[in-house]
């Protein structure tokens, strides 16, 4: 798969989602579950579309399409909890490479320090609210696992994030995704939510770079 057809899959999910749907039903709903899953269960895999491919459903589901919502959404409930449990098993498995600093394949030890400085500034916390932030999504129950977190205290801000990620973003595409000036750009919306999504990291980023400059000055 290229780029180009990467860019015009996230794009135009509305239109690829909405053929899987009308022509593979059952087969929409293991692609949603599989795509949901990977996303947040394995941190080489941080470039799948997540809030916007739940946005593109909540719309779809909106047009009274063949799609039964209650098992839609229970799915996807399932796809975001039990991925970020493999994820957080993963960290728990590789805790010593992560603490020692050493390479992992296909992981990115960038971001799995953004991760860290998301846990230092918002502990426990930021199992829920990384939901909302990609690549810290994907890497933040790895660092979980890495960093031994109890799994009680991991397993409940997972469901409350699990829940609410799905509940929100599948809510706006079916209660806005239809509206007529959002039809009409939908690709431009997809966009502003990718780039809504990932100001929190850029804050973060910025703020650590000028912690540093200040460093280096004192």
């Amino acid at each position: 798969m290229d780029f180009s057809t990467i860019v015009d899959l996230f794009l135009h999910l509305d239109q690829h989602l909405s053929i899987l749907i009308n022509q593979y039903n059952t087969w929409a709903y293991v692609f949603l579950f599989i795509t949901i899953f990977i996303e947040t269960g394995l941190v080489i895999t941080p470039f799948l579309p997540g809030d916007s491919l739940l946005f593109a459903a909540g719309a779809i589901a909106a047009t009274g399409g063949p799609i039964n919502i209650p098992l839609i959404i229970l799915l996807l409930y399932i796809a975001a909890i039990s991925g970020d449990t493999l994820n957080y098993h993963i960290g728990h498995m590789l805790r010593k490479k992560v603490q020692k600093r050493e390479k992992i394949p296909l992981v990115s030890t960038e971001n799995i320090d953004k991760a860290q400085n998301f846990f230092i500034k918002h502990g426990g916390k930021t199992i829920t609210i990384a939901r909302f932030v990609p690549i810290i999504r994907t890497f933040a129950p790895f660092v979980a696992g890495a960093s031994k977190m109890p799994y009680r205290k991991f397993l409940m801000y997972n469901v409350i994030g699990g829940i609410t990620w799905v509940s929100l973003l599948f809510g706006f595409g079916y209660f806005f995704g239809n509206i007529g000036y959002v039809k009409e750009h939908f690709s431009l919306v997809i966009v502003a939510i990718i780039g809504i999504s990932v100001v929190p990291v850029l804050a973060v980023y910025i703020n650590n770079k000028l912690k540093m400059k200040r460093g280096s000055m004192d």
